[in-house]
């Protein structure tokens, strides 16, 4: 599968909680399929995302096509204001 969204079920943040649910939202509003991965289901998962988005800080939601990094949720929603999300996601 191309999109893969690292996000994680486990959070006291709500903010964190409210952008997981809607870069789901936007994706299946727009028929993109993708591959959730919880990264609280596993450290490695998380340690994986931090390497790959190169930000051993990032938290979720973080955005992949494959092993390509495509963005955080602020990169995200800036492509959803600029009508690019296809773009954004490295399908264009």
């Amino acid at each position: 599968m191309g999109v893969r969204l690292f996000y994680t079920t486990v959070t006291a943040s709500r903010e964190v909680k409210s952008q997981q649910a809607e870069v789901m939202r936007i994706l299946e509003s727009k028929n993109i399929q993708y591959e959730l991965i919880d990264i609280s289901a596993d450290g490695a998962l998380r340690d994986e995302m931090r390497t790959k988005s190169g930000n051993l800080t990032a938290v979720p939601p973080q955005i992949f096509n494959e092993d390509q990094y495509c963005g955080n949720y602020a990169m995200f929603s800036e492509a959803v204001e600029e009508d690019t999300v296809e773009k954004f996601l490295k399908l264009a």
